[in-house]
Order: C-alpha cells, then sequence, then structure tokens
C-alpha cells in the first residue's frame, strides 16, 4: 500500500501520536518557552557593512520564531490528542473483542485495527510497545516489544481465509537475527501452515493464531500451537517444563557465566521462563 507524502508538521504530529499523551504536552511546553524566549529578543542594529548578513539572520530566526512559538506547541498537542484518542480506542477495541463469545470480531476490522489490538494485548501483559509501521498489511516488522531488557518482535498477519506460510516465519527469524532480538511473535486471525509451526519450533518464534490470539485477550490460558511442540517437532527425550508442564527445547545460553551452554528452555518461553539442565 502505497504511502501519501506527508510535510514536516503531520510527521511531528505522527511521531507525538506514538508517544505517550504527556510526552507531546512536555515537548508543547518546551517548545513554546524555547520559541518565545527567540521571539522577544531584541535584534541588535548593525552599523557596519560587513555585518549585514548576521543582523538578517537575526531578523529571520526571530520571525520565525514569532510564528513557531504557537505553531509547534499546536503541532505537538495535536499528536497528544490522537495519542490520547488512539489509547481510547486500543482500549475500546481489546474489550469488544474480549467481550465476544467467539473470534469472528477479529476478522470484522480493518488490518491497522487489527495491529492497534495485537499492541494492546501485548501492553496488557506488561510489554512496552513501539508500533513501527511495518508498511502496511502486508509489511514488514509491526510491533517491537521490550520486556526486562529484551527485545521480541511482531508480524501481524489478518488473513482470514489463507495460511500463514513458512516464509512469513522465516522471514521474521531473518531480521530477529539481524536485529539481534530475543525472539518474536507472528500473530494472525487466521492459522497456519504445518511448516510453518515446525520450523518456529526450537527458534524462539511463538505463532500465534485467531484461537489463541482470542484467549490471550480474553485472558484464557491456551498454549500456542507452535510453543506447545507436537512430538513429531519436538526433540526425542526431551523433558516437561517444571513450571507449565509443556515440552522443552534445546537452547544455546548468549550471555552470562554459562554463554556457550546448551539447557533445555521452555516452549513457551518468554510466556513461561522454565528451564532444565542438560
Amino acid at each position: 500500500m502505497a504511502r501519501r507524502k506527508q510535510n514536516l508538521f503531520e510527521d511531528l504530529i505522527e511521531i507525538t501520536s506514538k508517544l505517550p499523551w504527556w510526552v507531546g504536552v512536555v515537548l508543547a511546553i518546551v517548545a513554546y518557552v524555547w520559541l518565545q524566549n527567540i521571539a522577544v529578543e531584541e535584534v541588535t542594529a548593525v552599523a557596519r557593512p560587513g555585518q549585514m548578513g548576521q543582523l538578517a539572520t537575526q531578523t529571520l530566526f526571530k520571525t520565525l520564531a514569532s510564528v513557531g512559538q504557537y505553531l509547534l506547541p499546536l503541532v505537538f498537542l495535536a499528536g497528544a490528542s490522537m495519542s490520547v484518542f488512539g489509547r481510547y480506542k486500543r482500549r475500546a477495541l481489546h474489550e469488544q473483542v474480549a467481550g465476544s463469545p467467539d473470534r469472528s470480531a477479529l476478522n470484522d476490522m480493518s488490518w491497522q485495527q487489527f495491529e492497534a489490538l495485537v499492541g494492546e494485548a501485548f501492553r496488557r501483559k506488561g510489554y512496552a510497545v513501539t508500533e513501527t509501521g511495518g508498511g502496511g498489511a502486508d509489511g514488514g516488522i509491526d510491533l517491537a516489544l521490550k520486556k526486562e531488557g529484551e527485545t521480541f518482535l511482531v508480524q501481524c498477519k489478518q488473513w482470514k481465509a489463507y495460511k500463514v506460510s513458512v516464509t512469513t516465519v522465516r522471514e521474521l527469524y531473518g531480521v530477529m537475527a539481524a536485529e539481534g532480538a530475543t525472539g518474536g511473535f507472528v500473530v494472525t486471525s487466521g492459522v497456519f501452515t504445518d511448516e510453518a509451526r515446525a520450523f518456529a519450533v526450537g527458534r524462539n518464534i511463538e505463532l500465534m493464531d485467531g484461537k489463541a490470539l482470542h484467549a490471550l485477550i480474553r485472558g484464557v490460558s491456551v498454549p500456542s500451537k507452535a510453543a506447545a511442540a507436537s512430538p513429531a517437532a519436538t526433540p526425542a527425550g526431551s523433558p516437561a517444563c517444571p513450571v507449565c508442564q509443556s515440552a522443552m527445547v534445546r537452547r544455546t545460553a548468549k550471555r552470562g557465566a554459562n554463554s556457550g551452554n546448551e539447557f533445555w528452555g521452555c516452549s513457551h518461553y518468554p510466556g513461561c521462563k522454565g528451564i532444565r539442565a542438560i
């Protein structure tokens, strides 16, 4: 989907709308105080011809500041208002889906609403969510999650009639490696192919289909099909997680005193962080 070209003020409003509302208010106050100080400064009269350029520059800044001291704060306040409104819409959308008896509500929304809903669901699970703007209905990474110093990437696929293929999961895994992300999620209103589920096993990627997403929003504990590895996809002899009793997969520690050592990690990670020594 092509995106129309925006001007500087529209870009500032969009950026501010993705921040907490109070950040926009603080930016508006700072912008007004800074520009207002410039606007009230006296322009020093310069008698020598060689310094006429300095006089022209001072006059230009003063003129721009006189207008900007009102315009720029309004831009930030508009972004703050959009942030408040966006937060309200996300909450309302979450409550609407949570109150629905089945997952059909996931199919009755736009892909923008679907991404907003997924972001709100992760916020309520304690993640700090950044909307990265994947580029449209079939774009790249849509959300970046932060929790306990770790980064997780999310792709949203609102596919009603099609299965999400292994290609999508491979693409996410490649971006995870490039960005150094701890894990990732592919979230869809539909379902996944068996190849996609098999590829996700052991790679710290959780595949969340429409049923699992609806359960997450409603607060019902339903294991992800990708996370709950099937016997065919789970390494033979893998133990049960000591925390949630799910299947475990081999992982390699990337940092700390045990860096490079293998261990058993819960296939529900990061939702469950149960581990066993090998």
